[in-house]
């Protein structure tokens, strides 16, 4: 398939597009904003609705009632309307409906900076909204990757009937780069699809129909639905744990980042492995489920030291790996924040640094 160029929030909504989603509705935030501008020009071209909201929790409650069509529908926002989404989101994870959002997360908190950011790392993976609820987290590092996650995350919701987060930022939100766009969803494929999900639908149905009743509502235990979620997250261990691990071989310190971050240290790695230094790397690609197994199994005979490299301050996934990691190594961190960029060099410095520490 040909490649085109295109910027990292239209290159998401293509891609949404393509998968067959036909109802978007979201309100303007810097840095997302080309995302839903994109859907109200590309919607009517496909017979699909968009929708801009009057806030974000209009908006994320209008998803609620679009996919309970079965019509797969999509939102998207940045950090401080994504606080806004939380309870919606938490609505359909308890009502079990497939939605598909994007956080194209800036500095924070509170308003923040509108420049990019990785500061709602804890957000996305430990508290998206009340009631202990878990989302798949898909984090690109490249614009590529932006695209094949979002068209691959319809087809994540679906399967599990779960909200399901891509979670980016004004970075990959604003960059251009070549993508092979997914193919398109054909008109008869987007109705199948629909059709697939009538038993599930709020669309009216007749009494010798078959119905199968989602969980959520109110009133009445809802313990039973709670045991099967948590059987649900327990599956995503085996099955949807994604991660990309560099030179790990023969590492003595070992660089992990995700997102953006990722992107800058793969590239320090190199660099690092020219000067001599037995650098390797962890990359989560879905920060939820965590690939605590890579760094379970590092060798700590070898292995002295880990840098975490994040934009956030304080850290933020820092969390996840000191639980993998148990204290058999230390963890420094190289850190930016509030719309400040990680640089290549900042993050070989705080490298250097940490292997004259522990080598």
């Amino acid at each position: 398939m040909a490649r085109v160029f295109m910027k990292g929030c239209e290159a998401i909504a293509e891609a949404a597009v393509r998968a067959g989603c036909r109802f978007f509705a979201g309100y303007p935030i810097t840095p997302q904003n080309e995302i839903p501008e994109y859907f109200s020009r590309r919607m009517p071209e496909v017979d699909g609705v968009f929708v801009q909201g009057e806030s974000e929790v209009a908006s994320v409650n209008m998803l609620y009632g679009a996919v309970q069509t079965g019509t797969r529908s999509m939102s998207s926002s940045s950090s401080t309307g994504i606080s806004l989404y939380s309870e919606g989101v938490s609505y359909c994870a308890g009502a079990r409906l497939p939605i598909v959002y994007v956080n194209v997360g800036r500095g924070g908190p509170g308003i923040g900076a509108i420049q990019p950011a990785q500061q709602d790392y804890l957000q996305a993976t430990k508290a998206s909204g009340n009631g202990g609820f878990e989302m798949i987290v898909l984090s690109p590092s490249t614009v590529q990757e932006a695209v094949d996650m979002t068209y691959e995350a319809f087809d994540l919701a679906e399967r599990d009937n779960n909200p399901v987060l891509v979670l980016t930022d004004g970075v990959m939100g604003t960059m251009m780069e070549p993508v092979e766009l997914p193919p398109m969803k054909t008109a008869e494929e987007v109705a199948a699809m629909k059709e697939a999900r009538r038993s599930v639908s709020a669309v009216g149905h007749k009494p010798e129909e078959q119905v199968r009743i989602l969980p959520g509502g109110v009133g009445g235990s809802f313990e039973p639905v709670n045991i099967a979620a948590a059987e649900l997250y327990k599956s995503w261990v085996d099955k949807d744990v994604r991660v990309e691990e560099i030179m790990l071989d023969d590492a003595e310190i070992v660089l992990t980042a995700y997102g953006i971050s990722g992107r800058i240290a793969k590239v320090a790695v190199k660099e690092l492995r020219a000067e001599g230094i037995k650098a390797g790397m962890i990359r989560p690609i879905a920060i939820h489920p965590f690939p605590y197994k890579s760094y379970e199994n590092l060798d700590f005979d070898r292995v002295k030291g880990i840098l975490d490299v994040e934009m956030s301050i304080p850290a933020q996934m820092v969390w996840d790996i000191d639980h993998a990691v148990h204290g058999r190594c230390p963890i420094k961190e190289c850190l930016r924040s509030g719309g400040e960029l990680m640089t290549k060099e900042r993050v070989m410095r705080a490298a250097r640094e940490l292997a004259k520490e522990v080598l």
